[in-house]
Protein backbone atom coordinates (compact mmCIF):
# COMPACT_ATOMS: atom_id res chain seq x y z
CA UNK A 1 0.00 0.00 0.00
CA UNK A 2 1.05 3.46 -0.61
CA UNK A 3 2.79 5.45 2.19
CA UNK A 4 1.05 8.82 0.80
CA UNK A 5 -2.72 7.20 0.75
CA UNK A 6 -2.05 5.98 4.08
CA UNK A 7 -0.78 9.13 5.51
CA UNK A 8 -3.77 11.02 3.69
CA UNK A 9 -6.42 8.33 4.32
CA UNK A 10 -5.90 9.77 8.28
CA UNK A 11 -6.67 13.03 7.57
CA UNK A 12 -9.56 12.72 5.22
CA UNK A 13 -12.77 11.86 4.86
CA UNK A 14 -12.92 11.29 1.10
CA UNK A 15 -11.48 8.08 -0.83
CA UNK A 16 -7.83 7.99 -1.53
CA UNK A 17 -6.03 6.27 -4.03
CA UNK A 18 -2.60 5.74 -3.75
CA UNK A 19 0.10 4.78 -6.30
CA UNK A 20 -0.03 1.50 -7.15
CA UNK A 21 -3.50 0.46 -5.24
CA UNK A 22 -6.57 -1.09 -6.97
CA UNK A 23 -8.44 2.11 -8.54
CA UNK A 24 -5.74 4.47 -8.78
CA UNK A 25 -5.04 4.09 -12.54
CA UNK A 26 -8.98 4.91 -13.01
CA UNK A 27 -9.15 7.77 -10.43
CA UNK A 28 -6.10 9.74 -11.75
CA UNK A 29 -7.48 9.82 -15.81
CA UNK A 30 -8.60 12.87 -16.57
CA UNK A 31 -11.90 13.48 -19.09
CA UNK A 32 -8.77 14.45 -21.97
CA UNK A 33 -7.47 10.74 -22.15
CA UNK A 34 -4.57 11.85 -24.57
CA UNK A 35 -2.93 12.74 -21.12
CA UNK A 36 -1.25 10.72 -18.94
CA UNK A 37 -0.44 12.48 -15.59
CA UNK A 38 1.54 10.45 -12.94
CA UNK A 39 0.35 11.82 -10.03
CA UNK A 40 1.19 10.31 -6.46
CA UNK A 41 -2.23 9.74 -5.07
CA UNK A 42 -5.81 10.92 -5.82
CA UNK A 43 -7.61 12.13 -2.96
CA UNK A 44 -11.60 12.57 -3.96
CA UNK A 45 -12.21 14.93 -1.24
CA UNK A 46 -15.61 15.39 0.45
CA UNK A 47 -16.07 18.97 1.73
CA UNK A 48 -13.49 21.88 1.88
CA UNK A 49 -12.61 21.16 5.32
CA UNK A 50 -10.99 17.52 3.30
CA UNK A 51 -9.46 19.79 0.61
CA UNK A 52 -8.23 21.91 3.63
CA UNK A 53 -6.62 18.72 4.99
CA UNK A 54 -4.74 17.73 1.89
CA UNK A 55 -3.52 21.12 1.47
CA UNK A 56 -1.68 21.22 5.35
CA UNK A 57 -0.34 17.48 4.49
CA UNK A 58 1.04 18.22 1.45
CA UNK A 59 2.66 21.43 2.57
CA UNK A 60 4.06 19.46 5.85
CA UNK A 61 5.40 16.32 3.46
CA UNK A 62 7.18 18.92 0.67
CA UNK A 63 4.34 17.78 -2.14
CA UNK A 64 2.52 19.83 -4.37
CA UNK A 65 -1.39 20.05 -4.79
CA UNK A 66 -3.35 19.37 -7.96
CA UNK A 67 -7.12 19.98 -8.36
CA UNK A 68 -9.15 18.37 -10.55
CA UNK A 69 -12.99 18.94 -11.36
CA UNK A 70 -13.68 17.06 -14.67
CA UNK A 71 -10.40 17.11 -16.09
CA UNK A 72 -10.91 18.62 -19.55
CA UNK A 73 -7.58 20.68 -20.21
CA UNK A 74 -5.26 18.89 -18.27
CA UNK A 75 -1.46 18.97 -18.95
CA UNK A 76 1.85 17.17 -17.57
CA UNK A 77 2.79 19.60 -15.06
CA UNK A 78 0.73 17.43 -12.60
CA UNK A 79 2.96 14.77 -12.56
CA UNK A 80 4.02 13.87 -8.68
CA UNK A 81 1.33 16.25 -7.38
CA UNK A 82 -1.28 15.11 -5.36
CA UNK A 83 -4.13 15.17 -7.34
CA UNK A 84 -7.32 16.41 -5.37
CA UNK A 85 -10.94 15.69 -7.20
CA UNK A 86 -13.82 17.81 -6.23
CA UNK A 87 -16.52 16.03 -7.92
CA UNK A 88 -18.23 15.87 -4.39
CA UNK A 89 -17.92 19.57 -4.13
CA UNK A 90 -21.54 19.99 -5.72
CA UNK A 91 -23.72 22.25 -4.19
CA UNK A 92 -25.55 25.06 -6.60
CA UNK A 93 -27.40 28.15 -4.49
CA UNK A 94 -28.88 30.57 -7.13
CA UNK A 95 -30.00 33.61 -5.60
CA UNK A 96 -32.86 35.38 -8.06
CA UNK A 97 -33.10 38.68 -6.15
CA UNK A 98 -29.67 39.40 -6.13
CA UNK A 99 -28.99 37.19 -9.55
CA UNK A 100 -26.21 35.60 -8.26
CA UNK A 101 -25.04 31.96 -7.83
CA UNK A 102 -22.82 30.36 -5.49
CA UNK A 103 -20.90 27.13 -7.14
CA UNK A 104 -18.98 24.62 -5.29
CA UNK A 105 -15.66 23.66 -7.17
CA UNK A 106 -17.11 20.10 -8.80
CA UNK A 107 -19.94 21.66 -10.30
CA UNK A 108 -20.40 21.20 -14.13
CA UNK A 109 -22.30 23.74 -16.25
CA UNK A 110 -25.47 21.60 -17.35
CA UNK A 111 -26.49 21.60 -13.44
CA UNK A 112 -25.99 25.53 -13.15
CA UNK A 113 -27.95 25.87 -16.47
CA UNK A 114 -30.89 24.18 -15.04
CA UNK A 115 -30.73 25.67 -11.66
CA UNK A 116 -30.71 29.40 -13.37
CA UNK A 117 -33.63 28.21 -15.78
CA UNK A 118 -35.77 27.79 -12.85
CA UNK A 119 -35.19 31.80 -12.49
CA UNK A 120 -35.31 32.80 -16.01
CA UNK A 121 -31.19 33.14 -15.60
CA UNK A 122 -28.30 32.39 -16.98
CA UNK A 123 -24.68 32.23 -16.55
CA UNK A 124 -21.74 33.12 -19.22
CA UNK A 125 -21.66 29.00 -20.15
CA UNK A 126 -19.12 27.53 -22.64
CA UNK A 127 -20.11 25.27 -25.54
CA UNK A 128 -19.96 21.91 -23.42
CA UNK A 129 -22.81 20.84 -20.67
CA UNK A 130 -20.23 18.80 -19.05
CA UNK A 131 -17.37 21.08 -18.85
CA UNK A 132 -16.83 22.31 -14.85
CA UNK A 133 -17.46 25.42 -14.04
CA UNK A 134 -14.45 26.24 -11.91
CA UNK A 135 -11.84 25.12 -14.30
CA UNK A 136 -13.24 27.31 -16.95
CA UNK A 137 -14.00 29.98 -15.25
CA UNK A 138 -10.48 30.31 -13.35
CA UNK A 139 -9.08 30.14 -16.97
CA UNK A 140 -10.71 33.13 -18.10
CA UNK A 141 -14.41 31.30 -19.65
CA UNK A 142 -15.15 31.96 -23.18
CA UNK A 143 -18.28 31.11 -24.17
CA UNK A 144 -21.22 31.61 -26.15
CA UNK A 145 -22.31 34.87 -24.15
CA UNK A 146 -18.71 35.89 -24.35
CA UNK A 147 -19.74 38.58 -26.82
CA UNK A 148 -22.57 40.23 -24.41
CA UNK A 149 -20.90 39.43 -21.52
CA UNK A 150 -17.67 39.60 -21.58
CA UNK A 151 -15.29 36.60 -19.80
CA UNK A 152 -16.86 34.27 -17.56
CA UNK A 153 -14.11 35.24 -15.05
CA UNK A 154 -14.96 38.55 -15.03
CA UNK A 155 -18.71 38.22 -14.02
CA UNK A 156 -16.98 36.67 -10.64
CA UNK A 157 -17.58 38.81 -7.06
CA UNK A 158 -16.09 35.88 -4.73
CA UNK A 159 -13.85 32.90 -4.30
CA UNK A 160 -13.70 30.55 -1.47
CA UNK A 161 -10.46 28.78 -1.24
CA UNK A 162 -8.06 26.99 0.64
CA UNK A 163 -4.76 29.22 0.93
CA UNK A 164 -1.47 27.11 1.24
CA UNK A 165 -1.35 27.00 4.68
CA UNK A 166 -4.32 25.29 4.52
CA UNK A 167 -6.43 27.75 6.08
CA UNK A 168 -9.65 28.95 3.99
CA UNK A 169 -10.65 32.31 3.07
CA UNK A 170 -13.21 33.78 0.84
CA UNK A 171 -11.76 36.17 -1.21
CA UNK A 172 -12.86 39.49 -2.95
CA UNK A 173 -11.65 42.61 -4.76
CA UNK A 174 -11.67 44.01 -1.06
CA UNK A 175 -10.12 41.33 0.78
CA UNK A 176 -7.00 40.90 -1.48
CA UNK A 177 -7.40 42.62 -4.84
CA UNK A 178 -4.16 40.92 -6.17
CA UNK A 179 -4.96 37.38 -5.74
CA UNK A 180 -8.70 38.35 -6.74
CA UNK A 181 -7.15 39.57 -10.02
CA UNK A 182 -4.65 36.29 -10.35
CA UNK A 183 -7.70 34.13 -9.97
CA UNK A 184 -9.90 35.65 -12.61
CA UNK A 185 -8.40 33.71 -15.65
CA UNK A 186 -4.74 32.69 -14.20
CA UNK A 187 -5.59 29.20 -13.50
CA UNK A 188 -5.04 27.71 -10.19
CA UNK A 189 -2.05 28.48 -9.30
CA UNK A 190 -2.18 30.33 -6.26
CA UNK A 191 -4.78 28.68 -4.26
CA UNK A 192 -7.56 25.37 -4.01
CA UNK A 193 -10.80 26.98 -5.19
CA UNK A 194 -13.90 25.22 -2.96
CA UNK A 195 -16.57 27.43 -4.66
CA UNK A 196 -17.22 30.50 -6.42
CA UNK A 197 -19.75 33.42 -6.57
CA UNK A 198 -20.52 35.03 -10.05
CA UNK A 199 -23.14 37.07 -11.48
CA UNK A 200 -26.20 35.45 -13.93
CA UNK A 201 -28.54 37.40 -16.29
CA UNK A 202 -31.69 36.89 -17.95
CA UNK A 203 -31.87 34.30 -20.47
CA UNK A 204 -35.13 35.68 -21.85
CA UNK A 205 -35.10 35.41 -25.93
CA UNK A 206 -33.02 33.22 -26.89
CA UNK A 207 -32.26 31.37 -30.13
CA UNK A 208 -30.01 29.47 -32.20
CA UNK A 209 -28.92 25.74 -33.05
CA UNK A 210 -26.91 24.19 -35.55
CA UNK A 211 -26.80 23.45 -39.21
CA UNK A 212 -24.77 21.20 -41.26
CA UNK A 213 -24.00 21.28 -44.70
CA UNK A 214 -21.33 18.52 -46.84
CA UNK A 215 -18.43 19.90 -47.45
CA UNK A 216 -19.57 20.74 -51.29
CA UNK A 217 -20.61 23.94 -49.50
CA UNK A 218 -17.78 24.86 -47.55
CA UNK A 219 -16.92 27.91 -50.07
CA UNK A 220 -20.04 29.41 -49.45
CA UNK A 221 -20.91 28.47 -46.18
CA UNK A 222 -17.66 30.75 -45.72
CA UNK A 223 -18.59 33.47 -47.51
CA UNK A 224 -22.06 34.16 -46.17
CA UNK A 225 -20.04 33.89 -42.55
CA UNK A 226 -18.08 36.85 -43.62
CA UNK A 227 -21.06 38.53 -44.33
CA UNK A 228 -23.01 37.59 -41.45
CA UNK A 229 -20.27 38.35 -38.51
CA UNK A 230 -19.56 41.40 -39.96
CA UNK A 231 -23.23 42.74 -39.18
CA UNK A 232 -23.86 40.30 -36.16
CA UNK A 233 -24.71 42.53 -33.16
CA UNK A 234 -23.51 41.85 -29.90
CA UNK A 235 -25.80 39.22 -28.96
CA UNK A 236 -25.51 36.64 -32.04
CA UNK A 237 -22.72 34.89 -31.79
CA UNK A 238 -21.78 32.14 -34.97
CA UNK A 239 -19.25 29.65 -35.18
CA UNK A 240 -17.79 27.93 -38.24
CA UNK A 241 -16.77 24.71 -37.80
CA UNK A 242 -14.95 21.94 -40.85
CA UNK A 243 -15.67 18.81 -39.30
CA UNK A 244 -14.63 15.25 -39.96
CA UNK A 245 -16.79 12.72 -38.70
CA UNK A 246 -15.28 9.51 -37.69
CA UNK A 247 -17.07 6.65 -39.19
CA UNK A 248 -18.51 5.07 -35.47
CA UNK A 249 -21.77 3.14 -35.39
CA UNK A 250 -23.00 5.76 -32.84
CA UNK A 251 -22.77 8.68 -35.57
CA UNK A 252 -25.98 9.03 -37.40
CA UNK A 253 -25.38 7.28 -40.52
CA UNK A 254 -26.09 10.51 -43.09
CA UNK A 255 -23.14 12.32 -41.32
CA UNK A 256 -20.78 8.96 -40.55
CA UNK A 257 -17.29 9.21 -41.94
CA UNK A 258 -18.11 12.13 -43.70
CA UNK A 259 -16.64 15.72 -44.03
CA UNK A 260 -18.88 19.09 -43.34
CA UNK A 261 -18.95 22.28 -42.91
CA UNK A 262 -21.17 22.93 -40.16
CA UNK A 263 -22.88 26.98 -38.45
CA UNK A 264 -23.80 27.07 -34.87
CA UNK A 265 -25.17 30.02 -33.10
CA UNK A 266 -26.97 31.44 -30.48
CA UNK A 267 -29.19 34.81 -30.61
CA UNK A 268 -30.25 37.20 -27.74
CA UNK A 269 -33.02 39.73 -28.12
CA UNK A 270 -34.35 38.93 -31.72
CA UNK A 271 -30.39 40.06 -33.35
CA UNK A 272 -31.12 36.79 -36.01
CA UNK A 273 -31.11 39.30 -38.99
CA UNK A 274 -27.76 38.30 -40.56
CA UNK A 275 -28.74 34.38 -40.03
CA UNK A 276 -30.33 35.21 -43.42
CA UNK A 277 -26.63 34.85 -45.35
CA UNK A 278 -27.35 31.03 -44.43
CA UNK A 279 -30.88 30.62 -45.69
CA UNK A 280 -29.91 30.93 -49.23
CA UNK A 281 -27.14 27.85 -49.32
CA UNK A 282 -28.97 24.54 -50.40
CA UNK A 283 -28.53 20.99 -49.31
CA UNK A 284 -28.54 21.36 -45.70
CA UNK A 285 -28.42 17.88 -44.37
CA UNK A 286 -29.60 18.99 -40.53
CA UNK A 287 -30.88 22.22 -39.57
CA UNK A 288 -31.55 22.57 -35.58
CA UNK A 289 -32.38 26.43 -35.64
CA UNK A 290 -35.10 27.10 -32.57
CA UNK A 291 -36.03 28.67 -29.75
CA UNK A 292 -33.84 27.94 -26.84
CA UNK A 293 -34.13 27.70 -22.83
CA UNK A 294 -31.38 27.90 -21.22
CA UNK A 295 -30.70 24.02 -20.36
CA UNK A 296 -30.96 23.61 -24.42
CA UNK A 297 -27.47 25.83 -25.13
CA UNK A 298 -25.07 22.51 -24.38
CA UNK A 299 -27.06 21.10 -27.22
CA UNK A 300 -26.42 23.43 -29.96
CA UNK A 301 -22.77 21.77 -30.75
CA UNK A 302 -23.65 18.45 -29.76
CA UNK A 303 -20.11 17.80 -28.23
CA UNK A 304 -19.42 14.35 -26.71
CA UNK A 305 -20.01 13.86 -23.36
CA UNK A 306 -17.90 10.60 -22.48
CA UNK A 307 -14.24 10.57 -22.10
CA UNK A 308 -11.41 10.60 -25.25
CA UNK A 309 -8.24 11.39 -26.23
CA UNK A 310 -7.53 14.88 -28.32
CA UNK A 311 -5.33 17.46 -28.89
CA UNK A 312 -6.41 21.09 -28.93
CA UNK A 313 -5.05 24.27 -30.08
CA UNK A 314 -6.39 27.62 -30.12
CA UNK A 315 -4.95 30.58 -32.13
CA UNK A 316 -6.30 34.28 -32.12
CA UNK A 317 -6.60 36.07 -35.58
CA UNK A 318 -6.48 39.89 -36.06
CA UNK A 319 -9.00 39.29 -39.18
CA UNK A 320 -11.07 36.79 -41.38
CA UNK A 321 -10.86 38.08 -44.82
CA UNK A 322 -11.10 35.92 -47.86
CA UNK A 323 -7.81 36.04 -48.37
CA UNK A 324 -7.61 34.15 -44.51
CA UNK A 325 -9.82 31.92 -45.19
CA UNK A 326 -8.15 30.48 -48.72
CA UNK A 327 -5.31 30.72 -46.56
CA UNK A 328 -7.18 28.30 -44.25
CA UNK A 329 -8.70 26.26 -46.72
CA UNK A 330 -5.51 25.29 -49.03
CA UNK A 331 -3.77 24.15 -45.33
CA UNK A 332 -6.30 22.58 -43.28
CA UNK A 333 -8.44 20.46 -46.70
CA UNK A 334 -5.15 19.70 -48.64
CA UNK A 335 -6.98 16.90 -49.87
CA UNK A 336 -10.81 17.70 -49.57
CA UNK A 337 -11.00 16.81 -45.77
CA UNK A 338 -9.77 18.38 -42.11
CA UNK A 339 -8.51 14.69 -41.50
CA UNK A 340 -6.44 13.61 -39.54
CA UNK A 341 -8.06 16.21 -37.36
CA UNK A 342 -11.33 16.16 -35.97
CA UNK A 343 -12.47 19.92 -36.50
CA UNK A 344 -11.10 23.29 -37.24
CA UNK A 345 -13.64 25.70 -35.88
CA UNK A 346 -13.95 29.55 -36.08
CA UNK A 347 -15.33 31.65 -33.67
CA UNK A 348 -16.14 35.38 -33.89
CA UNK A 349 -15.55 37.02 -30.89
CA UNK A 350 -15.68 41.06 -30.60
CA UNK A 351 -18.68 43.22 -28.94
CA UNK A 352 -17.92 43.15 -24.72
CA UNK A 353 -14.49 40.93 -24.99
CA UNK A 354 -12.33 44.35 -26.72
CA UNK A 355 -14.59 46.78 -23.46
CA UNK A 356 -13.32 44.52 -20.13
CA UNK A 357 -14.60 46.36 -17.16
CA UNK A 358 -12.12 48.28 -15.02
CA UNK A 359 -11.91 45.60 -12.13
CA UNK A 360 -11.44 42.81 -14.85
CA UNK A 361 -8.92 39.93 -13.89
CA UNK A 362 -5.77 38.66 -15.30
CA UNK A 363 -7.68 37.38 -18.58
CA UNK A 364 -9.14 40.70 -19.37
CA UNK A 365 -10.42 40.92 -22.73
CA UNK A 366 -9.65 40.05 -25.87
CA UNK A 367 -9.13 42.43 -28.64
CA UNK A 368 -8.66 40.09 -31.62
CA UNK A 369 -12.07 39.63 -33.70
CA UNK A 370 -12.02 35.90 -33.93
CA UNK A 371 -10.53 32.57 -32.81
CA UNK A 372 -9.33 29.51 -34.39
CA UNK A 373 -9.22 26.25 -32.86
CA UNK A 374 -7.90 22.65 -34.17
CA UNK A 375 -9.10 19.31 -32.52
CA UNK A 376 -7.83 16.20 -33.02
CA UNK A 377 -8.34 12.79 -32.13
CA UNK A 378 -4.92 11.06 -30.73
CA UNK A 379 -6.12 7.01 -30.37
CA UNK A 380 -2.01 6.51 -31.03
CA UNK A 381 0.89 7.60 -31.08
CA UNK A 382 0.92 8.00 -35.05
CA UNK A 383 -1.93 9.46 -35.72
CA UNK A 384 -1.12 12.12 -32.60
CA UNK A 385 2.30 13.12 -34.90
CA UNK A 386 -0.05 13.29 -37.94
CA UNK A 387 -2.31 15.43 -35.98
CA UNK A 388 0.61 17.97 -34.65
CA UNK A 389 2.00 17.95 -38.28
CA UNK A 390 -1.49 19.22 -39.93
CA UNK A 391 -1.87 21.92 -36.95
CA UNK A 392 1.39 23.34 -37.27
CA UNK A 393 0.82 23.32 -40.88
CA UNK A 394 -2.23 25.25 -40.54
CA UNK A 395 -0.66 27.97 -37.85
CA UNK A 396 2.30 28.57 -39.90
CA UNK A 397 -0.51 29.45 -43.29
CA UNK A 398 -2.30 32.00 -41.06
CA UNK A 399 0.47 33.21 -39.13
CA UNK A 400 0.60 36.32 -40.60
CA UNK A 401 -3.16 36.85 -39.17
CA UNK A 402 -2.91 35.08 -35.89
CA UNK A 403 -1.36 38.03 -33.38
CA UNK A 404 0.44 34.84 -31.24
CA UNK A 405 -1.52 35.38 -28.66
CA UNK A 406 -3.82 32.22 -27.38
CA UNK A 407 -6.61 31.89 -24.64
CA UNK A 408 -5.59 30.51 -21.40
CA UNK A 409 -7.97 27.03 -21.53
CA UNK A 410 -6.34 26.57 -25.25
CA UNK A 411 -2.75 26.06 -23.71
CA UNK A 412 -1.25 22.73 -24.94
CA UNK A 413 1.72 20.54 -24.43
CA UNK A 414 4.40 22.99 -24.57
CA UNK A 415 2.70 26.45 -23.90
CA UNK A 416 3.00 28.46 -21.09
CA UNK A 417 1.52 31.16 -19.69
CA UNK A 418 3.82 33.50 -21.56
CA UNK A 419 1.89 32.41 -24.89
CA UNK A 420 -1.32 33.95 -23.28
CA UNK A 421 -0.71 36.67 -21.00
CA UNK A 422 1.63 40.00 -21.71
CA UNK A 423 4.77 40.20 -19.83
CA UNK A 424 3.69 42.79 -17.83
CA UNK A 425 0.61 40.86 -16.80
CA UNK A 426 2.99 37.61 -16.12
CA UNK A 427 5.15 39.31 -14.08
CA UNK A 428 2.51 40.60 -12.04
CA UNK A 429 1.24 36.87 -12.10
CA UNK A 430 4.61 35.53 -10.68
CA UNK A 431 4.67 38.20 -7.74
CA UNK A 432 1.45 37.25 -6.19
CA UNK A 433 2.80 33.37 -6.59
CA UNK A 434 5.34 33.89 -4.39
CA UNK A 435 3.71 36.29 -2.05
CA UNK A 436 0.84 33.58 -1.56
CA UNK A 437 2.79 30.18 -2.24
CA UNK A 438 6.30 30.45 -2.12
CA UNK A 439 6.85 26.90 -1.43
CA UNK A 440 4.72 25.95 -4.24
CA UNK A 441 2.13 23.88 -2.84
CA UNK A 442 -0.03 24.80 -5.57
CA UNK A 443 0.68 23.74 -9.10
CA UNK A 444 -2.07 24.33 -11.81
CA UNK A 445 -2.12 22.22 -15.11
CA UNK A 446 0.44 25.40 -16.82
CA UNK A 447 2.02 27.40 -13.79
CA UNK A 448 2.85 30.44 -13.88
CA UNK A 449 6.29 29.85 -12.71
CA UNK A 450 6.41 25.98 -14.85
CA UNK A 451 9.24 23.79 -13.59
CA UNK A 452 12.00 23.61 -15.96
CA UNK A 453 11.83 19.54 -16.36
CA UNK A 454 8.90 17.90 -17.50
CA UNK A 455 6.29 20.70 -19.42
CA UNK A 456 7.87 19.30 -22.63
CA UNK A 457 7.59 15.95 -22.40
CA UNK A 458 5.57 14.39 -24.63
CA UNK A 459 1.92 13.32 -24.29
CA UNK A 460 1.09 9.57 -24.96
CA UNK A 461 5.10 9.41 -24.68
CA UNK A 462 5.78 10.76 -28.12
CA UNK A 463 7.63 14.39 -28.66
CA UNK A 464 5.23 17.49 -28.47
Amino acid sequence: MSGIGNDLRRVVRGRVFGDGEDGFDDARQPWNRAVQQRVSAVVQVADAADAAAVVRYAAGAGLAVTTRATGHSPSLAADGTVLVTTGALDDIDVDAATRMARVEAGVQWGPVLAAGAQHGLVGAVGSSPVVGVAGYTLGGGLGWFARSRGLAANAVRALEVVAADGNRARVTAESDPDLFWALRGGGGDFALVTALEFELFEAAGLYGGRVIWPATQTEAVIAAYRHATAEAAEGLSIWLTLMQFPPFPQIPEFLRGKSMVIVDMLAQGGVTAPLRWFDEIPGEVMDTRRPLGPTQIGDICMEPVDPSPSRVRGELLTEFTAAVSDSLLAAATPNGSVYPLALVQIRHLGGALTRPPADAGVAGGIEEPFLISMLGPAPSLDHVAAVLERREAIATELSLYSSGRKPFTYLDSGDTPANAFAPDALTRLQAIKNRVDLEGVFRSNFPVAPPVDDLDRAILDAPA
